[in-house]
């Protein structure tokens, strides 16, 4: 397997890994090693809830193929300066959510916000977290109670999981690399029940990106402490009404079982317009899951780059601004709409107008960077299309740089300007289901990759 092949930059599908083990050569003082600490907790609701990412669904939960897990990495550089990365498996977390979660870990620990990832898995099988997504329910009162319920519960375990990663911190070193996987497909591009055939025929088309970076961090005294991986496509193989983390569940589990003692945390990459496919079965969410940890354990057995150095942290958000916003009236209108997500959006923004007098013009989308040694590691909010990492690669080392979606807040699809002007669902129809007002300007591409440019420059030792 070729690592840190920069040929790899235009090639399909986005894949982080993280993995904390123990085999580099120990270093000559400890205190110019890093350190490291991780903790997990089990988050599956307790009895039925409503669960997110399909408008099909009529019906709340029905039971669990595996565990869903909320789990946290510490890492503390030479300096004595920490970063918290949390993992969830859920479909998506709101702005408010993830900020109760920062100010918490900043009021307990310490932790500006600069230095607090939060990432979700984007499983389609997990529960609906508090206003994410909100106008897809048909839900009643008693169960956005519920689901309020839940959502409190899980900011109090992820808070009390990152506390515990960071006072377990010891420590370690840290290595990074690049493998290939490629299960997903350019949904846009390629019609689901012709990609089989089409790639039978190598007739697959439209922009992808194969990667699978990995990062590795482990114990200074020897053996795997955790694995953080990533890919980028949805987790959308399976559409039942049982938890389960999807393929990325069934990577995690088979990485610990061949780790034992490790921790496996899934980080998406820009996988928005990536699909699985073929999907909709149990055994291909396995198949897929099984797919990426080999690919995984491949890179892990190959040669590594070890990280020397700081880590920095840069937090940024950028106001992008929406194409066109409702008036009253056309609110009245949409309200009246036979179409429940018309009117399910239009009573959302009718009650923000009714508050605030006004709707908002644009959106903080929020801009992360981390410095890892040689390692930059860019985390984007919202449901980020492929255009955006084979952007980034294009211009960045993409030996030596991470991209990851779906983190901080997932408020809306981010289509490039390519995606947006050719429209659809993720060039602007999903703005329906995530409640906001129209479609994204058409600067929205230039603004995020401006605002990473600068976030690059303002995180760097």
């Amino acid at each position: 397997m070729m690592v840190f092949d920069r040929t790899r930059a235009c090639a399909p599908l986005l894949v982080f890994t993280l993995v904390v083990l123990g085999a580099l050569p120990a270093r000559a003082h400890a205190d110019e090693r890093w350190k490291a600490g991780v903790a997990r907790a089990v988050i599956t609701p307790q009895g039925p809830l409503w669960m997110a990412g399909y408008g099909a669904r009529k019906a709340p939960s029905t039971g669990a193929i595996h565990d869903l897990w909320t789990k946290a990495v510490a890492i503390q550089d030479p300096a004595g300066d920490k970063g918290l990365l949390i993992t969830l498996d859920i479909c998506g977390i709101d702005r408010g959510t993830a900020g109760r979660i920062a100010a918490a870990l900043e009021r307990q620990a310490g932790l500006t916000r600069e230095r607090i990832v939060i990432a979700c898995s984007h499983t389609h099988c997990g529960p609906v977290v508090g206003a994410n997504l909100e106008p897809m329910y048909p839900i009643d009162a008693a169960e956005r109670k519920r689901i309020a319920d839940y959502t409190s519960g899980l900011e109090q375990k992820v808070v009390a999981t990152s506390l515990r990663a960071l006072g377990s911190l010891a420590e370690a070193n840290l290595a990074f690399g690049t493998g290939r996987a490629g299960f997903a497909v350019n949904r846009r591009e390629n019609r689901e029940a012709e990609a089989p055939a089409k790639r039978a025929g190598l007739a697959l088309v439209g922009p992808v990106d194969h990667d699978v970076p990995v990062l590795r961090i482990e114990r200074a005294g020897g053996g795997m402490l955790a694995v953080v991986y990533g890919y980028a496509c949805h987790c959308t193989t399976l559409d039942i009404n049982k938890f389960s983390g999807d393929y990325a569940g069934f990577t995690s589990i088979e990485l610990e079982k061949a780790y034992p003692g490790a921790t496996a945390l899934f980080v998406a990459g820009c996988g928005a317009d990536q699909n699985p496919i073929p999907r909709r079965a149990l055994a291909l969410a396995e198949r897929y899951g099984h797919e990426l940890a080999v690919a995984v354990r491949q890179t892990l057995a190959g040669p590594l780059r070890s990280l020397e150095g700081k880590l920095t942290a840069a937090y940024r958000e950028v106001p992008l601004e929406f194409a066109a916003l409702p008036s009253r009236s056309d609110l009245t209108r949409d309200m009246a709409s036979s179409n429940f997500y018309i009117a399910s959006r239009a009573k959302l923004l009718n009650r923000k107008l009714d508050a605030a007098g006004s709707l908002a013009a644009a959106y903080p989308y929020p801009v992360q960077a981390w410095k890892l040694g040689e390692l930059d590691w860019i985390f984007l909010g919202g449901e980020v299309v492929v255009d955006y990492a084979l952007r980034i690669k294009r211009n960045l080392d993409p030996g030596r740089t991470g991209v990851s979606a779906y983190c901080n807040d997932v408020m809306a699809y981010i289509p490039s300007r390519r995606v947006l002007k050719e429209g659809g669902y993720e060039g602007g129809g999903a703005m329906l289901y995530y409640g906001l007002p129209s479609p994204w300007r058409e600067n929205v591409e230039e603004a995020i990759i401006g605002t990473i440019s600068r976030t690059l420059q303002s995180e760097k030792p």
